[in-house]
């Protein structure tokens, strides 16, 4: 199968996931959209690797991998702080909390 397949499926996976990110208006769903646009990457820096026969694009792979579950912990953290404070997990009104 040509490596020109896998780099479409991450353009339509990233496009997935930034259309949930720009549309939906809960938290956790757009925490569920950048892990999607970050396992496109993913896609794309493993086949980078395989097409130049060597494995750095699967260790950037596991960096990216690493950050995002850094990222997924923090962000849930916050996101359940906020809904202990407001009830809410709408984005809408997280820009209250400024007040």
């Amino acid at each position: 199968m040509s490596p020109i397949w896998y780099v479409l499926l991450a353009i339509v996976l990233f496009a997935i996931g930034a259309s949930v990110v720009l549309t939906r208006r809960s938290a956790v769903l757009s925490l569920m959209g950048v892990e999607i646009m970050l396992s496109a990457a993913n896609l794309v820096f493993i086949i980078g690797g395989r097409i130049h026969a060597n494995a750095n694009g699967q260790v950037l792979a596991f960096f990216v991998m690493v950050v995002a579950a850094a990222e997924v912990v923090v962000g849930l953290a916050i996101i359940v702080s906020i809904f202990r404070a407001r009830g809410t997990t709408s984005l809408d009104e997280l820009s209250l909390l400024k007040n």
